[in-house]
């Protein structure tokens, strides 16, 4: 069994929403990937020891400077209390580990990179396996098979619209983050991020966008 969230299936609560709406946290992408995957490999109560070991670290750090791992980070008055890291590739993510350390902050997170990925037309968001709380959060468990399915669907190649795409986003983010070279002129996660950031500017909020975004799919 293999867990994924799929795309349109997460659950966005009313509070969770309330507090996307407020802004109580500053989101941002790739601005402190060290210290997420240093926070996630922190001790948490009743495990004796973390999985991420240094080999490991390494080894996500090398593929962040790289260009394919990312962190989305939640900040409150200046202080990193939130995040996620995961490896993203074709149209598809692979959640590797988050952590909290205010009410709320991974939640917050995972619904910045559900629509990020939304926004580039991702199909594939994997969680590898399930818990109670990513499971509230609208993560499924599905056999091996259709996994395996899914993730071949997810890498099929580009086309030249797909492309194009990718030229115009990169284009209106300004930054060129969504266009590489050839092939790899993937739509990739800060890609999305920076689209949504650049949506919000003028009458809504980030999070008020992430939430109405993701109202449509609760």
């Amino acid at each position: 069994m293999r867990a994924i969230l799929p795309l349109n299936g997460f659950h966005l609560s009313h509070s969770l929403a309330r507090t996307l709406r407020r802004g109580r946290f500053t989101v941002t992408c790739n601005a402190a990937f060290e210290a997420v995957i240093d926070a996630c490999a922190a001790p948490r109560e009743g495990a004796e020891e973390s999985w991420i070991s240094a080999r490991i670290r390494d080894s996500y750090i090398g593929l962040h400077e790289h260009g394919h791992a990312h962190s989305i980070e939640c900040w409150r008055e200046g202080r990193l209390v939130g995040g996620l890291y995961g490896v993203g590739f074709a149209r598809a993510f692979c959640g590797e580990s988050m952590f909290s350390r205010e009410a709320d902050a991974s939640k917050v997170a995972l619904a910045w990179l559900v629509a990020s990925l939304r926004r580039i037309g991702a199909e594939l968001l994997d969680c590898q396996f399930t818990t109670t709380h990513l499971a509230s959060l609208g993560a499924v468990e599905i056999p091996q098979s259709q996994y395996l399915q899914l993730l071949s669907a997810a890498q099929r190649s580009y086309s030249s619209e797909d492309m194009a795409g990718a030229r115009a986003l990169a284009e209106a983010v300004g930054d060129g983050l969504a266009v590489g070279a050839g092939e790899a002129a993937v739509l990739g996660l800060p890609a999305g991020f920076a689209a949504l950031r650049s949506e919000s500017t003028g009458s809504s909020s980030p999070g008020k966008l992430i939430a109405q975004s993701l109202t449509h799919t609760s």
